[in-house]
């Protein structure tokens, strides 16, 4: 089956950069949009960053200017560089996708979460 995997989360001080990394695997035929997602214990999940299939792209307001989406198609892969990081910006970051399978059909899938922490 198809699925997602994250990687490149860690911890940094403040004003540090990280860079996540999400590929996915399985018979894919197609993806649609990629994203993004995050999630600070006790608060819901919101958007970071999302990119469709022709490289349009958008970022929440909290990460405007310091965030970046980027998506390879050859590899399956998208990819979230984060400069600047903040306190704030701690939580478990999810990478989700629109995936068209050969064999599954088409589904929305979700990686298992890598956990960014922000902290001097």
């Amino acid at each position: 089956q198809v699925q997602l995997v994250e990687s490149g989360g860690g911890l940094v001080q403040p004003g540090g950069s990280l860079r996540l990394s999400c590929a996915a695997s399985g018979s894919i035929v197609r993806i649609n949009n990629m994203g993004w997602y995050r999630q600070a214990p006790g608060k819901q999940r919101e958007l970071v960053a999302t990119s469709t299939s022709s490289r349009l792209t958008n970022v929440a307001d909290s990460v405007k200017g310091r965030f970046a989406i980027s998506r390879d198609d050859a590899k399956n892969a998208v990819y979230l560089q984060m400069n600047s990081l903040k306190p704030e910006d701690t939580a478990v970051y999810y990478c989700n996708a629109d995936v068209i399978g050969f064999r599954d059909g088409r589904g929305d899938y979700w990686g298992q979460g890598t956990q960014v922490t922000v902290s001097s």
